[in-house]
């Protein structure tokens, strides 16, 4: 019996580390076709888009990004591979274990020792990519202070709403047995609605103001657009995104009357009215089209899939025994599934992404039934020359990871 546990075990630990091992290096070999096709020269596709100094600037950015892409990524995998190796998620279980009995505390302390242990791993990468690469490329305008003020908040709200959520979690899996995965499903359900509707209104004033856009042309533009497409605007606000970065963005939120619009200042400054009206369009074409609603259900049917899975894997005493530890818990399950998911992850992000393409398409298809192709065009243009988007990535890159058609797809769409 104890031979037969060890070979599970043994079983469970080379296929964590084969998934871990495999995911890096198909990550990268990724990365790595996307780096391939950078080149100084201006493809002819793009010629019109970039001039020759600012595409130069651009190819330096996405390579600059890529190579510390691979570094970070490269040291995270090797952190990573040296805690399975060494059984260290298991270790700091069974030292947990000598001082915390309840297992609610035991996972929450589990989870926030990894948590601090990541945050100080990672918080030099995340500055010199913010004070360093952003900084070289004009695109940052962070302090010292938004920047610790910004990790200090969002330490807080980790530890609040992730600790509360996921001690209820543990919870219901010990109370509920092999039906708690129902119950859990229901709250990360209610939880996820209740941050789509409040979302802006509660999170984002932690880190960013917002207030109303001001009565003048830009507001009246977009109340007679939404007057016209049918869809009641009322509340528009606008972000100081610029507290932060030069790289501007829009984005719609909530249902029926929690809809708020916001626009980020930077994109006010960055893109004319029509250009603003037709961004806008696209985004209100979401709403139309029901692609909110339709990734909504498609998230929630995920997450339950997802928990239902877990549930086979909590109280499997093989799993963590494959981590180094001695006994079946909630937290060595959950780490143990993260990894053994990572396959069904890719597989379900291919047609996720696949699907948020097509929408995106639908989208643009709207603004344009309003004679706003030109101007859409347009902006994306800004959008993408401002924020130094790489415009002529690998397809098989695009196929796994882009959520978004190319820029050159979308007009050439645009444009038929």
């Amino acid at each position: 019996m104890i031979v037969s546990q060890l070979s599970l075990s043994c079983i469970y630990f080379l296929v964590i580390l084969l998934i871990v091992v495999l995911d890096f290096f198909w990550t990268q070999y990724l990365a790595y076709r996307n780096r391939r096709r950078m080149s100084p020269h201006i493809p002819k596709q793009l010629e019109g888009i970039y001039d020759e100094q600012e595409y130069a600037r651009q190819q330096e950015y996405q390579k600059t990004n890529s190579r510390f892409g691979l570094y970070t990524n490269l040291f995270s995998f090797l952190i990573l591979l040296t805690i399975l190796s060494f059984g260290i998620f298991g270790w700091l279980d069974n030292v947990l274990r000598q001082y915390v009995t309840n297992e609610i505390l035991l996972t929450l302390s589990f989870f926030g020792v990894i948590y601090i242990a990541n945050s100080i791993i990672t918080l030099p990468f995340d500055y010199y990519s913010t004070f360093v690469i952003e900084e070289r490329f004009g695109f940052n305008k962070s302090t010292k202070r938004v920047f610790w003020l910004d990790q200090l908040k969002g330490l807080l709200l980790t530890v609040v709403l992730g600790g509360a959520i996921l001690a209820l979690l543990v919870w219901l899996y010990q109370a509920l047995g092999s039906f708690a995965w129902l119950y859990a499903w229901g709250v990360i359900t209610v939880f996820s609605l209740f941050m789509t509707l409040f979302y802006s209104n509660i999170i984002v004033p932690l880190f960013n103001k917002q207030t109303p856009l001001e009565a003048g042309d830009l507001r009246n533009a977009i109340e007679a657009f939404g007057s016209k497409a049918g869809f009641e605007i009322n509340n528009i606000y606008v972000m100081d995104a610029s507290k932060r970065s030069s790289k501007a963005n829009a984005y719609f939120t909530g249902f029926g009357a929690k809809k708020r619009i916001v626009l980020f200042d930077t994109l006010i400054n960055d893109l004319s009215t029509d250009e603003i009206v037709a961004v806008l369009a696209h985004e209100i074409g979401h709403y139309k089209k029901k692609h909110t609603l339709q990734g909504m259900v498609i998230s929630v049917l995920c997450t339950g899939v997802m928990l239902f899975l877990l549930s086979l894997f909590l109280n499997n005493q093989d799993i963590a025994v494959a981590l180094g530890g001695r006994t079946a818990s909630f937290h060595l399950g959950l780490i143990a599934f993260s990894v053994l998911f990572t396959p069904v992850s890719l597989i379900i992000g291919i047609f996720s992404s696949l699907h948020s393409r097509k929408n995106e398409y639908q989208a643009d298809a709207y603004a344009t039934s309003f004679d706003l192709a030109d101007a859409l065009i347009s902006g994306l243009k800004k959008l993408s020359v401002k924020s130094l988007n790489n415009l002529n990535p690998d397809p098989m890159y695009v196929f796994f990871y882009y959520s978004h058609p190319t820029l050159l797809q979308r007009i050439e769409a645009l444009r038929r």
